[in-house]
């Protein structure tokens, strides 16, 4: 039965990463902003004073004159931009004339040099002086603009900030999820497939350690111990099989490499699967026939996974399929693509259970003899040989197991010789 783990953590987990960076975020967002805020008054304190200092020296060159109509225009004509300069004359002996008669300049920066700000009023503004003659000359702009554009980039920045960290949140949180689900289903499918094949060995141990457990109980007869010996020889196969594909299925999981692809004609593995498989059909008494329309079937694909492939669908079928019944496999080729179909006369898969067949450790019955892994390892085949699966009713009654694959060539089959690959033991069954 398929399992579906329980992703709570992955989600509790992904929610506190997120927090945690959003987090982070907030903390670099807020030095960031702090740090432009500077920036940016900075840079606009700087562009008053370069005004000041350029306005003081074009007033020590050239003669002062104010417009009241106006306000202050440079000497020399020059253009009007920003705030109205306020201009002072510090005449000797200590009379102020400013250019404008509400700003009184405060008795203590009457001889300041240096740009510094000041408050005149309730209002800072920004001055700097220089000697003129006997006097001093003090010129300042009010700081109204700096302040204004510090309180709209500060508003804009407490509207951005929310917006971008729910963003980097929801972000964070998808993504950790997206990233974490498939590690937490990975977790799970390791441990389910521990404990599956702890306790698919746990049974024919279980019988081995009974028997010797008997025979060492006290004497028996040779009878006995011949019935006892098969049970265990039994039982020992059992479990070389299930080690088998254990081992296969965990090499195909942990290797990056694969084997390399061959051209291969599916009509001549399926004839030689075929053959390999004629006793233990005549055992069972069973038609085992091969169908092939005499077309060259060539795929792309490593010849012993073919082989394994073939193995799997073979023994099923043949596991399945009733004393006296029919198996038959069919190649044939369908546009451009190879199809191979397995058709057995056994009580078929249900509907319902053709979801899971491909689990690991999955029985659609309970009888005994497999262990669950063939099917999942015929699926990693197919699935990394690019073929498609099609599970299906046979004319016969039971169920068809087909595969298709691209077409790689064309023509008769003698124009393309078929790679030999050595009987491989037929893999454990759904």
């Amino acid at each position: 039965m398929s399992r579906t783990p329980h992703l709570g953590r992955v989600k509790a987990a992904s929610i506190r990463v997120a927090a945690i960076t959003a987090a982070i975020v907030a903390a670099v967002y807020a030095v960031i902003a702090v740090t432009v805020v500077v920036i940016v008054t900075r840079n606009l304190t700087s562009t008053i004073d370069t005004r000041l200092q350029s306005s003081l020296t074009r007033i020590t060159t050239e003669p002062f004159r104010v417009l009241p109509a106006e306000g202050f225009r440079e000497p020399g004509g020059g253009p009007r931009f920003g705030p109205p300069l306020l201009v002072w004359t510090v005449q000797p002996g200590g009379p102020v004339t400013g250019s404008d008669t509400s700003a009184v300049l405060p008795e203590q920066y009457r001889d300041v040099s240096s740009p510094q700000t000041i408050s005149i009023g309730g209002t800072d503004v920004r001055v700097a002086g220089t000697t003129l003659g006997a006097g001093h000359i003090v010129v300042g702009q009010t700081t109204d603009s700096v302040a204004q554009a510090r309180s709209t980039l500060i508003l804009a920045e407490v509207l951005v900030g929310p917006a971008l960290l729910t963003i980097v949140f929801l972000g964070a949180l998808t993504i950790g999820r997206r990233v974490a689900e498939p590690i937490e289903v990975a977790r799970q499918r390791q441990m389910e497939f521990t404990a599956d094949a702890s306790h698919e060995l746990r049974t024919p141990l279980s019988v081995i350690e009974a028997q010797t457990s008997l025979a060492l109980a006290s004497p028996r007869e040779a009878g006995w111990y011949q019935a006892a010996f098969r049970r265990v020889e039994g039982e020992s196969q059992r479990i070389r099989h299930l080690v088998e594909d254990l081992l296969w299925l965990a090499r195909f999981d942990a290797t990056r490499t694969r084997p390399g692809a061959e051209y291969v004609d599916v009509g001549v593995m399926a004839g030689q699967a075929v053959d390999r498989f004629g006793a233990v059909a005549e055992a069972r008494r069973l038609t085992l026939t091969v169908r092939d329309d005499g077309q060259s079937h060539v795929v792309s694909a490593p010849p012993e996974w073919l082989d394994r492939l073939l193995g799997v669908l073979l023994d099923n079928a043949c596991k399945y399929a009733p004393e006296g019944g029919t198996v038959e496999v069919s190649v044939s080729s369908e546009a451009q693509r190879v199809r191979l179909c397995v058709d057995d006369s056994g009580p078929g898969i249900p509907s319902t259970e053709r979801a899971h067949i491909f689990d690991r450790f999955h029985r659609a019955t309970d009888r005994p003899g497999g262990a669950g892994l063939g099917l999942a390892i015929a699926d990693t085949v197919v699935r990394a040989t690019g073929g498609r699966w099609d599970i299906g009713d046979s004319p016969a009654g039971g169920a068809r197991m087909a595969v298709t694959w691209p077409r790689r060539l064309s023509g008769q089959r003698e124009s393309v010789p078929s790679p030999a690959v050595s009987p491989s033991t037929p893999g454990g069954v759904a």
